[in-house]
């Protein structure tokens, strides 16, 4: 067990190696030289815009921004719709080592007296005070705008900025900081020109027609234009006052350039973008406190199973007295009453199905995660997986569910069956499909068309549905789940417990060490998801998957152990609960998040923020519940149990009676001849 996560350490450097792009490379060549593999002519695509202050994204077109006359929008899967990309193309069109100084793109007049003006210029004003950004996309390749940082590093932004505001009590937000001339009060500050840099390779001494763009770098600036037919890019920066009372011109403009760069392979072009991010210590150090934990709760485990445990099956192999014959305590008395089928086992089956499905499907798209088949380049290949993998694995979640329910002695299964598959993803569908109608009242990008959702419901009612059923029809075919001892008739009285012993208390301990485990890597996470910064540390994360399952499992056995010890054989739900209160923690440290990390402001981006937390809560407490259930399983199964059916003959104490000397016990040594004799018969 101890060299599991030292093994994984080993096969990490193997996650990073592997890099499969997401789409085949393209070549570029000179315009007088553009055949049919290889073109001239570089299109620059947008995304949608996104706020560390808002849960809302936009459509590039929801601003009233350039846009192309001929507007393609490419195929999207199933992720990028769920994820609320929408790609278009833009008016940005550039010539392979064409260089352009200052090119106009658009005009746009806004006039007070035009209450269409003004809604248009107060949404392009609100986009700028929620410091809303700009994603663009060259060659399938995000187009960066990278600033210096403290410790003279660089880092580089996949978005740059709408603008930014300076509040009137002159306070400078955001990306004003940039330029001291960004000072007046209640002024907006447009970003209406940027500075493209487009680098590429050549070609030389590789065995390709033409040159691959490798990297495409920008710099916003904001610059009033007088004279849109004499434009010099120079000059005060494009003001907008907080009070619209004059005409407005707002005049779009561009730079860009070309340089060679040999020494940039096209297979490794994303990694100037993942290591201008300064995470890798954080993570080696979460790597070690994880480890920690997991050699700690080892030690323990393996303290009960190879000592204690060994121990007390000694003590029955050496009797040395009839008083030693009849001290029985702990784990031992209990052995008729473990077993006993649990209260809600029908709730406890399902969530054990849909915790099975969840723990498959997680593995998976990790484990190709970590090969490279998910990476940020294949846009939405994260989520499609996920999904697609769910909606497969019903026959798992179905037999599971099944043959537990089975093994609880339930006799409704028809009610096992549809619960299992409607009863978890209906929570999640329900709350989703709350989420996407506020979405669709604010005009989000983010809210699924009703066209996506109807493809969700026929994937889950026409696929995963079926799929359970014939799940649940091999488990309940199945035979229970045989119990290495028999279950008395008559529950056996649990004794008082102690503060520590007590359900509550062991389950709100259970959950602390696996969080303990994952709360570094949960940050980066969440600041994938609400910051919006790339993640990209899949080897990480399936190491530390891997830590989770084993720290689950063992404080789960640990805490299952010490109850069975005090006497109490109520662990089913106590299993189950113990690990997945690891999700509790984890919608805690989701509150904390959200009131010191994000700026988030308004009802609706807050509602959204804890309705889709919550779907995150739900998926980690099945999953987690579910480990922790089925390592205590197989340790009362396995490792406890067998040895109390192997000794059982030892728990009978015997009184023979004469005529001579009525009531006396036999000696030490006539009782251990006739205990013997029972094994023999037995």
């Amino acid at each position: 067990m101890r060299l599991l996560p030292a093994g994984f350490l080993l096969l990490l450097p193997l996650c990073a190696a592997f890099y499969l792009p997401g789409l085949a490379p393209v070549s570029f060549c000179d315009d007088d030289k553009e055949s049919e593999g290889c073109k001239s002519l570089i299109e620059l695509f947008v995304n949608r815009l996104d706020s560390v202050e808002s849960v809302l994204p936009y459509e590039y077109d929801a601003f009233d921004f350039c846009q192309d006359k001929e507007e393609k929008r490419p195929s999207e899967n199933l992720g990028q719709v769920l994820f609320g990309e929408r790609i278009a193309s833009s008016p940005y069109k550039f010539t392979f080592k064409k260089q352009e100084k200052c090119k106009k793109v658009c005009t746009r007049s806004y006039d007070p007296e035009n209450s269409a003006d003004k809604s248009k210029l107060a949404f392009l004003k609100k986009g700028m005070q929620l410091n809303y950004q700009h994603h663009w996309i060259i060659d399938n390749m995000p187009v960066t705008w990278c600033y210096d940082v403290e410790d003279g590093q660089k880092f580089c932004n996949p978005g740059f900025p709408i603008g930014c505001f300076v509040t009137p009590d002159g306070r400078v937000k955001d990306a004003c900081v940039i330029n001291s001339e960004f000072n007046k009060k209640n002024t907006f500050y447009l970003f209406n020109h940027v500075d493209i840099t487009i680098m590429y390779h050549s070609g030389k001494d590789e065995n390709w027609p033409g040159a691959r763009l490798v990297m495409a770098r920008l710099r916003p600036q904001s610059y009033k234009h007088t004279d849109e037919n004499n434009l010099s890019c120079e000059g005060p920066p494009m003001e907008i006052p907080g009070e619209f009372t004059n005409k407005l011109n707002l005049i779009y403009t561009y730079s860009v350039t070309f340089e060679e760069k040999n020494n940039i392979k096209w297979a490794s072009r994303w990694d100037y973008i993942l290591e201008s991010m300064p995470h890798t210590n954080i993570q080696w150090f979460s790597i070690m406190n994880s480890l920690v934990i997991v050699l700690f709760l080892s030690g323990m485990v393996a303290m009960i199973i190879l000592r204690t445990l060994h121990k007390d099956i000694a003590r029955y192999n050496q009797i040395d007295s009839s008083e030693d014959a009849q001290e029985e305590f702990g784990w031992k008395l209990v052995h008729g009453d473990v077993f006993r089928p649990p209260r809600k086992g029908m709730l406890l089956s399902v969530f054990l199905g849909q915790g099975t499905q969840i723990f498959i499907m997680t593995f998976i798209t990790l484990f190709l995660a970590c090969l490279g088949f998910l990476s940020p380049a294949n846009r939405g290949a994260l989520m499609t997986c996920a999904v697609v993998l769910w909606v497969l694995l019903g026959t798992p979640a179905g037999y599971v569910s099944a043959r537990m329910y089975k093994t609880f002695r339930g006799e409704k299964w028809k009610t096992n069956v549809l619960l299992t598959a409607l009863l978890c993803p209906g929570i999640v569908f329900a709350d989703f499909f709350i989420m996407n109608l506020i979405l669709w009242v604010k005009g989000s990008s983010a809210a699924i068309p009703f066209g996506t959702l109807v493809a969700i419901l026929a994937m889950w009612f026409g696929i995963s549905v079926p799929l359970t059923f014939i799940g649940a029809y091999f488990g309940f075919k199945e035979k229970p789940i045989e119990h290495p001892v028999r279950t008395n008739q008559i529950p056996r009285q649990i004794p008082e417990q102690s503060f520590f012993t007590k359900p509550l208390p062991g389950i709100i301990m259970g959950g602390i060490l696996p969080f303990g485990c994952i709360f570094i890597q949960l940050f980066f996470i969440l600041n994938s998801i609400w910051s919006h910064q790339m993640y990209y540390m899949f080897g990480f994360l399936f190491l530390v998957f891997i830590i989770l399952l084993i720290t689950c499992s063992e404080a789960t056995v640990l805490l299952c152990y010490f109850h069975l010890c005090a006497e109490d054989y109520h662990w089913w739900w106590r299993s189950f609960l113990t690990s997945s209160f690891t999700a509790v923690y984890l919608f805690i440290y989701a509150v904390h998040y959200f009131f010191s990390k994000l700026q988030i402001t308004g009802t609706a981006s807050t509602i959204l923020y804890f309705g889709y937390t919550m779907i995150m809560v739900l998926i980690f407490f099945l999953f987690t519940g579910t480990i922790g259930f089925f390592a205590c399983f197989w340790f009362v199964l396995v490792a406890l149990l067998p040895h109390i059916d192997k000794y059982r003959h030892l728990l009978i104490v015997f009184t023979v009676m004469d005529s001579e000397d009525e009531g006396k016990q036999l000696p030490c040594q006539t009782l251990v001849v006739i205990t013997i004799q029972i094994q023999q018969s037995l």
